[in-house]
């Protein structure tokens, strides 16, 4: 009589084989994931001093530095709004339908006002979702355009100055006074002269003295 198959118990049970497969399966779709998140952090962050290409290789050195453009002549909303604003084409032509109107570095300008459609400016500074940042809030305290975006006014071709990263900002939150100056300055394109005293009475002044408040999650993500 020859002897019976042997029976086998499963190694696994269904519940445990199921379990396995959907971590595998997790692996290969966060694996991606991290590796996108990476990419997108070193080219959102680490970019400092290279000059981003334009489609008109506009000079601050020679609107700001040489014939003193004010920040607000371009960046219409900095002061009332999130965002700062870009240029707009009317904004570019109350100059430029006067002066330099063959020259040909300007002809996205012109095609710009003949089709009515806006000239693709490209971001320097771009932050997450995530982080809520107000222009007008950081100018409104005394915190001038040259703590964030440096020596534009020394940019032939504007580039990132600061990092932008989360602990740099929650650095300044912490002791924001060394980088207030009074209103009228904000637009200033030079360094910081308030002095030690006067910039503590500048942060009691505008209510930043707080740190719990300045360091709170809620403050930039909302």
């Amino acid at each position: 009589m020859s002897p019976s198959p042997q029976t086998h118990e499963q190694t696994f049970s269904r519940r445990m084989e199921l379990a396995v497969k959907l971590v595998i399966a997790g692996l290969f779709l966060v694996f991606p994931a991290l590796v996108g998140f990476a990419v997108w952090r070193e080219s959102s962050y680490q970019a400092l001093g290279s000059p981003v290409a334009q489609p008109i290789p506009f000079s601050h050195k020679h609107h700001v530095g040489d014939d003193g453009l004010d920040c607000r002549y371009c960046h219409t909303t900095v002061e009332t709004s999130r965002d700062a604003g870009l240029p707009s084409t009317r904004i570019c032509l109350t100059c430029h339908s006067q002066l330099y109107t063959d020259a040909k570095v300007l002809e996205p300008l012109r095609e710009s006002a003949r089709t009515g459609q806006p000239i693709a400016w490209r971001r320097v500074h771009t932050l997450p979702d995530f982080v809520y940042f107000a222009h007008s809030v950081h100018v409104a305290k005394g915190v001038a355009c040259i703590e964030c975006h440096g020596q534009v006014d020394q940019m032939p071709l504007t580039w990132r100055a600061q990092p932008l990263q989360m602990q740099w900002c929650v650095a300044c939150h912490r002791n924001p006074a060394p980088h207030l100056r009074p209103r009228e300055q904000v637009f200033e394109m030079r360094a910081n002269s308030v002095s030690t005293e006067d910039a503590a009475a500048l942060a009691r002044l505008m209510q930043l003295e707080s740190r719990r408040r300045m360091t709170d999650c809620s403050t930039c993500h909302r």
